[in-house]
């Protein structure tokens, strides 16, 4: 007898009551995902599947659940893991007792800096990882041809790792110019994964620029940031991933369309959170409370976070609490407060046993900041003029606006402007592949002194520092060099805090505990250079993206993103 059908039948048996369940929870209520309907019901689970609901069944483990809600597991439809600052081990360990049983991540951001390594260590993670890590392949390294980036990925490439059995598909098309002009490494990549899910990447698309971009097969979007870009692209078939990270927070804008009606076109899913945010307000418990809060039904909230996410990325086997599906599930303790007190991954009960027998994986990419070292006098800003363009922060978004400022100027040298809160930006180019720098300025971060660092920079993760004075800047670059990337504060020359990020300048090699107490000393060093921004170290890291308007800069310059072209002034 093959252990296919072993394995049938001790789950047909259990299933109807003819042997003991291998766990059974009892005494709780079902949130059934199809009527809306709570229903008191036991949850009979045999090795990895649900076999048994809307009865009574004996286990040989049974869990109290009284007084609790079975509800399926959550799943993060569209994340980034290494915006986490955590190894994929931990990034296991930290979100999955939030109740997250099953996580999409695109690795572009390791893929930029390491390319193929990048991608083959987080496919090794994902077979480790005890929640279902699955991997869209990342489909734009480097995203586009205005940076320098670590790595250069083709379709053929991609294709070499589509049959791995944690890829599911290509991740998100930002270089949405490229579609549209019909590039030809573009059109291979979509060709390549026309039968596979293809996310998108489109911000503030509309009329037939989208439907074009649509035609190439894209079904997906995490970057819709307004309620009448929600409906067009609702209206045009294209499935909304509403995100809430630690800096792009679209949860409030788009709750009006978690509705019952919407709620099979629509997912969750975070992009970029760290470990902080998720200890002090959760991960996808976080988003489902706030949309209940926020008036969505409860059924469209859930159907979100769990059926209508797998259905969205053809993982047909899991999403609801009924006989024959994935035993992925979580207990909580009331639908309106989604407060999670258990959780089961694959017929698992997590606790922390399951993580420790875990076989343990080597980090890569050590040594990957190669920035040469750098003086004050490379972060001068010259110009023509006082006038030129400032990047406008938006708090909680990336999403930047394009303000025109006119700044002290002198032996064609602009400077800051403390008064017009408008502070230098620089990018240092860090694969060693050239020394470019470019150096602008920005608006909104409310720093009055110092500098802060990042080898976190999407997408090509080279060095982006944000400054008031150029030997704090220089002071806080130079130690990213040090500690093999990372992020630094740097106060009257001296670096006052520091995360260091060794796996390839993106990642921690410590415990999510220990990087979530690292980065309250990070914020209050950030504080005392006067920011006010919640999360300064990821809004600098977004600054150098030149696939989301209207300005950024990277290595090469600042970045007119609606014309996909270098600002000169």
């Amino acid at each position: 007898m093959s252990d296919a059908i072993a394995f049938l039948r001790r789950a047909i048996e259990q299933g109807q009551g003819l042997a003991e369940a291998d766990i059974v929870l009892k005494g709780g209520r079902v949130f059934d995902l199809v009527s809306g309907e709570l229903v008191k019901s036991d949850v009979a689970i045999s090795s990895d599947r649900i076999v048994g609901t809307l009865g009574e069944y004996r286990g040989k483990r049974e869990i109290d659940v009284s007084g609790k809600v079975v509800v399926p597991g959550f799943i993060d439809t569209h994340c980034h893991v290494e915006s986490s600052l955590l190894t994929p081990l931990e990034f296991d360990r930290c979100v999955l007792a939030r109740g997250v049983t099953t996580s999409i991540c695109d690795p572009h951001e390791i893929a930029n800096v390491l390319g193929l390594e990048g991608l083959r260590y987080f496919l090794d993670a994902a077979m480790l990882t005890v929640m279902d890590l699955r991997v869209q392949l990342s489909s734009c390294v480097p995203a586009t041809a205005l940076e320098t980036s670590g790595a250069r990925l083709e379709a053929n490439d991609l294709l070499a790792l589509a049959d791995h059995p944690k890829v599911l598909g290509l991740a998100e098309f930002m270089n949405f110019p490229g579609v549209l002009a019909r590039d030809p490494s573009c059109l291979a990549k979509l060709a390549a994964f026309q039968s596979r899910p293809i996310d998108g990447h489109s911000p503030l698309l509309t009329g037939l620029a989208l439907n074009g971009y649509l035609a190439a097969g894209i079904r997906t979007d995490h970057e819709v940031t307004n309620l009448p870009e929600a409906k067009e692209k609702l209206a045009k078939g294209m499935q909304i991933l509403i995100r809430e990270g630690s800096v792009c927070k679209d949860l409030h804008a788009l709750s009006p369309i978690i509705t019952e009606r919407n709620s099979p076109f629509i997912a969750f899913c975070t992009d970029d959170r760290n470990p902080l945010d998720i200890a002090e307000e959760g991960h996808l418990d976080f988003l489902i409370r706030t949309a209940i809060k926020l008036g969505a039904p409860p059924l469209a909230a859930y159907r979100a976070a769990s059926i209508s996410a797998a259905r969205i990325f053809g993982l047909r086997d899991r999403g609801l609490v009924a006989p024959g599906w994935r035993a992925d599930l979580v207990v909580i303790d009331d639908l309106d407060h989604c407060a999670v007190s258990m959780v089961m991954a694959g017929g698992r009960v997590v606790d922390d046993a399951l993580f420790a027998a875990r076989s343990s994986l080597a980090p890569v990419g050590l040594a990957s900041v190669k920035a040469k070292r750098v003086e004050p006098a490379d972060f001068v800003a010259r110009g023509q003029g006082p006038s030129t363009q400032a990047i406008g922060v938006i708090p909680g978004k990336i999403i930047t606006d394009r303000v025109p400022v006119t700044l002290p100027f002198k032996n064609g040298e602009r400077g800051v402007d403390l008064g017009q809160d408008v502070v230098k930006v620089s990018v240092v180019a860090r694969h060693g592949v050239n020394d470019n720098r470019a150096t602008a300025f920005v608006k909104g971060f409310g720093m009055k002194r110092g500098a802060i660092a990042s080898s976190v920079g999407h997408d090509s993760h080279n060095l982006c520092v944000v400054g008031v004075d150029e030997a704090d800047m220089a002071a806080a670059v130079n130690r990213l060099r040090e500690i093999e990337g990372g992020f630094a504060v740097a106060r009257d020359g001296k670096v006052v805090a520091e995360l260091p990020l060794p796996l390839a300048g993106l990642m921690s090699l410590m415990s999510f505990e220990e990087v979530r107490d690292a980065l309250i000393p990070l914020r209050t060093a950030a504080k005392g250079l006067g920011v006010t921004l919640a999360e300064p170290f990821l809004q600098v890291a977004f600054l150098p993206l030149p696939v989301i308007p209207h300005l950024k800069i990277t290595d090469m310059g600042l970045v007119d993103v609606d014309k996909f072209a270098f600002v000169r002034d």
